[in-house]
């Protein structure tokens, strides 16, 4: 236990404080300098009781479901492997599909320790939960079609009878595909529920609002600094309803990275069409791949069928290093397979391109090499990027109250946390 005891000295935690439960709130898209005491009151105070970091190094890359699954088991995306929201699907085999799934996670889980400590953990929207057996009470988050078939999909992958309870209480649940504040007040009101009904040991829950009016329109923004202080408001909720179910619990405030303004979108597609890496079919489908881009917002991996062909690697290095060296692209840097793995990136990439700010992967490989970009934010820079820093608060009875963390690393959160709730994320990886 010594290397988690010195992450939560780093922490601010007392290591003789005793067990407490834990809420850990994630804020997608958060940003250290988003938390004020005019704009998010509640933030202020909870991180004046309790301490907080001046900013969080998040993970390459720096996306939700790589983010989140490291804050639940303190180790980077090539050790956890979930190295991008979506699955990596080059012929579109999968629709679009996510890393849904908790049997993708490689590693121990705080919920998967909570739970082998005989704690009662419950999951309110957390990426990456979906068959999780190890959540007692699991509203994981899904979605297919965007249409009513989902809610029946939901109802299937929760925990059995948990979602009509509270649906008879409360109402219909928000969408998986429902990313607004209004969805995440929704979840709010579930989440309270089950504060107040259960009492959880650990429980955790996932607010979407201001990545989603990040992305549409841009950090700093009127209306993303609009949904940052409604956000506030059902974070004080959460407060609220967990203090009064357990006094003695331990309130820990995430967010996963970052976000920079961008304008364009760079087509990475068409050079590897271009040069016969990628074939298409008369409808302009992947018909066959020899290596293709995996975009994440301001970086793409690069996966090749044969990552082992030593020919086939020079020829994908030749064309990366011809698009770096064209000012069309805005590639900022390159980096190989041993960079990849230094940095705790994708497992599978045999190459990574980052684009400058500004910039992001394009979806549409028919589209220029350059045109107006959908999106007014993006995230999945490297993580070094001062713009792509997440910020952690915590507050409870074993913190340092008026602390000041400094700059931490993502991967410390968990085994503190661990810690805290009295359980041992090495324990079941033994």
């Amino acid at each position: 236990m010594t290397k988690w005891w010195a992450a939560c000295a780093a922490l601010g935690l007392a290591s003789a404080a005793p067990a407490s439960p834990v809420l850990l709130i994630s804020l997608d898209g958060l940003r250290p300098a988003d938390v004020t005491a005019q704009r998010t009151p509640r933030l202020a105070a909870l991180a004046k009781q309790g301490t907080q970091a001046k900013g969080v190094t998040g993970v390459l890359p720096t996306l939700t479901y790589p983010s989140h699954t490291t804050l639940v088991t303190g180790v980077s995306p090539a050790q956890h492997g979930i190295a991008n929201n979506l699955t990596f699907d080059p012929m579109n085999i999968n629709q679009q599909g996510w890393y849904w799934y908790a049997s993708d996670v490689k590693v121990t889980t705080l919920w998967q320790a909570a739970h082998a400590k005989g704690l009662r953990t419950a999951n309110v929207h957390w990426p990456v939960t979906v068959g999780a057996t190890e959540i007692d009470e699991n509203l994981p988050q899904i979605w297919r079609t965007a249409n009513e078939d989902d809610r029946k999909l939901l109802a299937a992958v929760a925990t059995p009878g948990l979602l009509p309870r509270l649906e008879a209480a409360l109402g219909p649940y928000a969408q998986g595909i429902d990313e607004s504040v209004e969805g995440d007040a929704v979840r709010v009101r579930f989440a309270a529920q089950i504060l107040t009904d259960d009492k959880p040991d650990f429980l955790t829950v996932y607010l979407a609002g201001i990545d989603h009016e990040e992305h549409r329109s841009g950090p700093g923004s009127a209306e993303a600094d609009a949904t940052i202080t409604k956000t506030d408001a059902l974070v004080g909720k959460l407060i609220d309803a967990a203090r009064k179910a357990r006094p003695d619990v331990t309130i820990a405030i995430v967010s996963d990275h970052g976000f920079l303004p961008v304008s364009t979108d760079v087509n990475l597609f068409a050079p590897f069409i271009a040069a016969g890496l990628v074939t298409l079919d008369k409808d302009q489908k992947v018909s066959a791949w020899e290596a293709e881009p995996w975009i994440a917002g301001g970086t793409a991996a690069i996966r090749l069928s044969r990552p082992d062909d030593l020919a086939l690697v020079a020829r994908v290095r030749a064309l990366l290093d011809k698009l770096a060296g064209d000012p069309a692209y805005h590639i900022a840097a390159l980096l190989d397979r041993a960079a990849i793995e230094k940095a705790g990136g994708p497992q599978d990439a045999s190459f990574l391109i980052t684009l400058h700010p500004g910039y992001e992967t394009g979806r549409d490989p028919a589209a220029p090499t350059t045109r107006a970009s959908v999106y007014k934010g993006m995230h999945g820079y490297l993580p070094g990027l001062q713009a792509m820093q997440s910020m952690f608060i915590i507050s409870g009875p074993g913190i340092i109250s008026h602390g000041d963390l400094g700059h931490i690393d993502m991967r410390a959160i968990a085994p503190m946390l661990a810690t805290t709730l009295g359980v041992d994320l090495t324990a079941l990886a033994q």
